[in-house]
């Protein structure tokens, strides 16, 4: 058995024993070097003997000559005469020892991290340019979309005086709007106020103001249709929702576009919003849900419009920078560039430096009027209805990470740090307090009102608001009627029959029936012995039917692919849909999801770009490369695949060939075909499937346009459009 050896010390160079001297001759018998000092570990020739009664020499105290030798005697003394707790001492301080060359290695590491996320970003700003940001929509997109948006608005303003008296929430809405559009704010009507007003009298109105407990901007757009057409004629109750829902149809064609950068597949988008049931019966009824989701789509395209412009800024950015790389990244790679850094002027120290922390965290993106307007729409939508706070927050959310996944593919080191820097503080001042301002704003009639629900709050209550100014009473008096009717939405659980959960949503399983009327024969042109006229908002079987499934792949595709616009639509949903989750015990309806249809049919119009598949692929393992600079500095000419993002993987524009950075030979061109390439047959099933989807679709919204629109039918004719029982 071995006897334990000692640890070895940390640092080579402290052992004199390893260490070769610089002067000395060596003894040939021993292998010691001889010298005029004496020996640490024996003493010299003429220390005292050893003392008798422990047989140990007195320690030695001769000043050491050399520090080798005095670190040798150090040595020995701990072997000889130190304690086991002594020893574990020492063994502790050698290893403290160690923590400079810890603290280099891990500053060298880092050095060395730092020069591979420059190298890394140096590579994403050669293949960086404004992508599918930088085409143009064709000329013939134009008016293809405002043929879809005149025919889908003939459509909704056809009988749209039917039915002509107030249904469903149109009891509250429609009087209100008149209220609002004559007072300035909400009035309080009598009982069986309805019979009055369906017969054109508004007059019954009353003095005192109403509670309501949604704000006031909706019910301002539907008593301009009102105010335009008479309180007294029910098309005039409907004209400006419908006017708000064709114009819909348009701008969610202008969101696939920017989207899918594909016109055929934006005049998709828009035509499956125009036969989905949940929007055309929407577009015929006064409620507020319809004018919420337009603002909320609307803040949608603007974000993509400053998405379009910031990528574009970043494309010029990273064309004009200089093509040096950063000083961190040079002294981690070479050392002698370090010194040669070090010997620049200051005026080049500085410039270097501009670089560098240009390059570290990316420019400063500038005014951004878009997200301004985003933020006033927005602003907006929570003027219809308080649900547009969740889009505020969710679209905020989506600003910032697109802003972070921007200057990652723009080549910025640090995209997170350079987002929090250079965005944070613009972004959140060009959404949250512009949307407070305008939500503010909307609520103007109330505040120049006198006599509006809790005005003089403020006013006849003692408080410390006593102490501001009389014409800023109206401040504490809004903020109390928002308590209030915060109170009154968290505590809303009354049973209704038509209540629904979001889980169901998804599916329309429990769809809200707005108008229902059983006839006898003879009554309205009833020919059956009995008849029905409904007006059901149950979205397009086929649409919604697809929807989980289209849900689904897009939600796939964001984790798989890391497609972006997968994410942007997600988004979306979630503003829309998922808050929804927290209010299960609530009485809600199915007919909230107007607010989410334009976002299931772009999941939807997703779906079928991936269907329809590319004509003449490209060879595998090509890429769209952006080439190099001609000369130095110069801004190159993106070369990109027609209708495909930079940041994803994404599908072919239909009729649109991909392009790549280097020109194929017909040989390759053939061989890509066989090998690559789908045969036509295949390619023309897979259109052939978007057809029929899209035919499916059309005849279905033509099949449930009965009870759409409250058409006087067999009730067995009713009965076999209520595909499920939830329906009835």
């Amino acid at each position: 058995m071995t006897a334990p050896h000692d640890p070895p010390s940390p640092r080579r160079s402290s052992d004199p024993t390893t260490r070769p001297e610089s002067s000395g001759n060596t003894d040939p018998t021993t292998d010691r070097k001889s010298s005029s000092a004496p020996d640490p570990t024996t003493g010299p020739e003429s220390s005292s003997a050893p003392d008798p009664t422990t047989g140990r020499k007195p320690a030695a105290s001769p000043e050491p000559t050399t520090e080798a030798a005095a670190t040798s005697a150090a040595r020995a003394a701990v072997r000889e005469e130190m304690s086991p707790t002594a020893e574990s001492s020492a063994r502790t301080d050698r290893r403290q020892n160690t923590g400079p060359s810890r603290r280099v290695a891990r500053e060298t590491r880092a050095r060395r991290r730092e020069a591979v996320l420059a190298g890394a970003a140096a590579l994403r700003r050669t293949t960086f340019s404004a992508g599918m940001w930088a085409t143009r929509a064709p000329v013939w997109m134009w008016p293809a979309l405002i043929v879809i948006t005149l025919i889908s608005g003939a459509l909704r303003l056809f009988r749209l005086d039917f039915p002509p008296r107030l249904i469903f929430d149109e009891t509250y809405y429609v009087k209100d709007a008149y209220s609002v559009v004559t007072f300035g704010y909400e009035r309080a009507w009598p009982e069986n106020a309805d019979d009055s007003f369906n017969a054109g009298d508004p007059s019954v109105i009353e003095s005192g103001p109403e509670y309501v407990v949604h704000p006031p901007l909706g019910k301002w757009v539907i008593g301009w249709g009102i105010d335009l057409f008479g309180a007294d004629d029910s098309f005039g109750w409907r004209f400006s929702v419908a006017i708000v829902g064709t114009l819909t149809i348009f701008l969610i064609g202008l969101v696939a576009w920017k989207l899918f950068r594909s016109a055929f597949f934006a005049c998709v988008a828009a035509g499956l919003l125009a036969v989905d049931g949940e929007h055309f019966v929407h577009s015929r009824t006064s409620l507020l849900d319809i004018v919420l989701m337009a603002f909320i789509l609307l803040a949608f395209y603007f974000i993509l419009l400053d998405r379009e412009q910031v990528t574009k800024r970043l494309a010029r950015w990273t064309a004009g920078l200089d093509s040096a790389p950063p000083p961190t990244s040079e002294s981690a790679a070479d050392p002698a560039a370090s010194h040669a850094a070090e010997a620049q002027s200051p005026a080049a120290k500085s410039a270097r430096a501009k670089v560098a922390d240009a390059i570290n965290f990316g420019p400063r993106l500038g005014a951004r009027p878009w997200l301004i307007a985003a933020g006033i729409s927005l602003g907006l939508a929570t003027g219809v209805k308080w649900s547009g706070l969740y889009a505020l927050a969710a679209f905020g959310i989506l600003v910032v990470a697109w802003d972070v996944h921007s200057r990652f593919r723009a080549g910025v080191v640090h995209p997170w740090l350079g987002a929090l820097i250079r965005d944070s503080i613009p972004a959140f001042l060009s959404l949250v307090p512009v949307a407070l301002i305008t939500y503010i704003a909307t609520w103007t009639g109330w505040i120049l009102s006198d006599d509006g629900w809790d005005r003089q709050w403020a006013a006849e209550t003692p408080g410390w608001w006593q102490s501001l100014p009389s014409w800023l009473y109206w401040l504490p008096s809004l903020a109390r009627y928002h308590y209030t009717a915060y109170s009154f939405h968290v505590g809303l659980d009354a049973e209704h029959p038509y209540m629904s959960n979001p889980w169901g949503w998804i599916v329309q399983w429990r769809p809200t029936s707005f108008y229902y009327e059983s006839l006898n024969q003879g009554d309205l042109g009833c020919e059956a012995i009995r008849c029905s006229s409904a007006i059901t908002s149950v979205g397009n079987p086929v649409i919604w039917g697809l929807a989980p499934v289209a849900l689904l792949i897009v939600l796939a595709a964001w984790i798989i692919r890391r497609d972006v616009r997968c994410g942007v639509i997600l988004a979306g949903l979630a503003a829309t849909w998922l808050p929804w989750f927290a209010y299960q015990e609530r009485t809600i309806f199915t007919f909230y999801t107007i607010v989410m249809v334009p976002f299931v049919v772009l999941a939807l119009t997703y779906c079928l770009t991936l269907l329809w598949g590319r004509r003449n692929p490209a060879p595998p393992f090509a890429e769209a490369v952006r080439p190099s600079p001609a000369t130095p500095g110069s801004a190159p000419e993106p070369q990109t695949v027609a209708g495909q993002s930079p940041d994803t993987d994404t599908t072919m524009p239909p009729g649109q060939p991909p392009a790549t950075g280097t020109p194929t030979s017909p040989e390759t061109s053939r061989v890509s075909r066989r090998r690559g390439g789908r045969p036509s047959w295949t390619l023309l099933a897979r259109r052939l499937g978007v057809g029929l989807i899209l035919a499916a679709a059309v005849l279905a919204f033509a099949y449930f346009w009965p009870i759409y629109t409250g058409e006087v039918i067999p009730f067995e004719a009713w009965n076999n459009r209520m595909w499920n029982v939830t329906w009835r």
